[in-house]
């Protein structure tokens, strides 16, 4: 039997972040993932990018990532919203002091720059692939056995599967679910104006279309991530246009924005929908990541807040292990729950809030919604909270997102 402090079921970007931030402070754990990591690695297994806020930068660099993702990522340096392409648009700049909003990174650049440390990391061992075939919970600690007959014992089990995760089930925690009629098409566009490190927000009411900065090509050509968000039965005539004609589309919601486009990377669709479990913890076991919440992509904050998951864990048992208590100590899981089950499920439920409102048709919305996002660009106190919500710098803050080692 191999022991270790924990066992994470999921190595993908939160898993894997939190095996790395567990393991800078002295706690070991094995990460279990059925997915063969080369093919997580390979070049055309995930084209998608993410909007890292300022505050899980900060992290990254405290648990040792900053050199190796430095320079890897295009700044927000200003976030432009409108109300389809209406005049009254609303823009967050933030000051010369503050520095970015976030950075744009390619999810295949982060994932292997996690995967390479976590593989040099001697607190850290890898099963990947494998699959599980028994888990168990009990009062004295956790044991896992896999396919390949290695057993794995732990205090605790930290379940970052994603949105289907079975171990969720399995320990009975339901979740308030709910499918929002759309689908997301992801990609990444070639366009003949520079982005000025500007990111767009544009709301129609047949869902949100978002333009996200990232770093011109090797080549030299200027490059953006889009995020445009459809009626469900839309999706698959979009998705089945020539890259030609799908452009043109893209050129028509942009509203000429960035000039000409091209299609820079295959696209994808998937379908959008809302979950928070009723419950974070269980006997034993954390839920962090998608496991335990998935949101509206409208703010671009899925990612950012399954990092603000593992900071507040690695904090919570850090100092439990500091006071000589069992990591899967019943009180170490309550104070988790009570500091993230708040905070997750506001931002959940402002997301979805803001997707509703945009999404109510009609001139005399319309005209409400520009009458409020005036009322936002011109009081500096309220763009100053929606920027350090950008930033992912409000509410109580767990050490790793100040970038201090907890």
């Amino acid at each position: 039997m191999e022991k270790a402090d924990i066992i994470i079921i999921g190595g993908g970007l939160v898993g894997l972040t939190q095996a790395l931030a567990l393991a800078k402070h002295g706690i070991s754990s094995h990460v279990v993932d059925r997915a063969d990591p080369e093919a997580m690695l390979a070049h055309d297994f995930d084209g998608r990018t993410s909007a890292i806020s300022s505050s899980s930068m900060k992290m990254f660099e405290a648990i040792g990532l900053g050199e190796a993702l430095e320079g890897k990522g295009c700044p927000i340096e200003q976030i432009w919203v409108s109300d389809g392409l209406k005049p009254g648009s609303l823009d967050f700049v933030p000051g010369a002091e503050d520095g970015y909003l976030g950075q744009m990174f390619e999810n295949r650049l982060i994932r292997r720059t996690l995967y390479e440390a976590a593989k040099a990391s001697d607190a850290i061992h890898l099963h990947m692939p494998n699959s599980i075939l028994s888990k168990e919970r009990e009062s004295k600690g956790v044991i896992v056995t896999l396919d390949n007959g290695t057993t794995l014992s732990a205090d605790l089990m930290v379940v970052a599967e994603g949105r289907q995760s079975t171990t969720r089930e399995e320990a009975g925690i339901k979740i308030i679910h709910w499918q929002y009629n759309h689908s997301a098409m992801v990609g990444a566009v070639f366009h003949e104006k520079p982005h000025q490190n500007i990111a767009y927000e544009i709301f129609y009411p047949s869902g949100p279309f978002a333009v996200l900065p990232m770093l011109d090509s090797a080549d030299g050509r200027h490059r953006s991530a889009i995020v445009w968000s459809v009626d469900e039965a839309d999706a698959p005539g979009y998705m089945k246009l020539s890259k030609r004609g799908y452009a043109a589309e893209l050129e028509k919601a942009m509203g000429g924005l960035l000039g000409k486009v091209e299609l820079a990377a295959p696209l994808s669709s998937y379908k959008l929908g809302f979950h928070h479990a009723g419950s974070i913890t269980a006997e034993r076991l954390v839920l962090i990541g998608d496991s335990a919440h998935g949101i509206h992509p409208i703010a671009g904050q899925g990612l950012n807040l399954g990092l603000r998951d593992v900071a507040a864990l690695a904090e919570v048992l850090v100092d439990g292990m500091r006071l000589g208590l069992d990591l899967g100590d019943a009180q170490l899981l309550e104070r988790y729950s009570r500091w993230r089950s708040v905070d997750t499920l506001l931002v959940a439920m402002s997301t979805d809030g803001l997707n509703r409102l945009f999404g109510i048709p009609g001139k005399a919305a319309s005209a409400i919604r520009r009458f409020g996002m005036g009322l936002v660009q011109r009081t500096r106190p309220a763009k100053a909270f929606f920027m350090a919500e950008a930033r992912g710098e409000s509410g109580a803050l767990p050490k790793l997102l100040k970038g201090v080692a907890v």
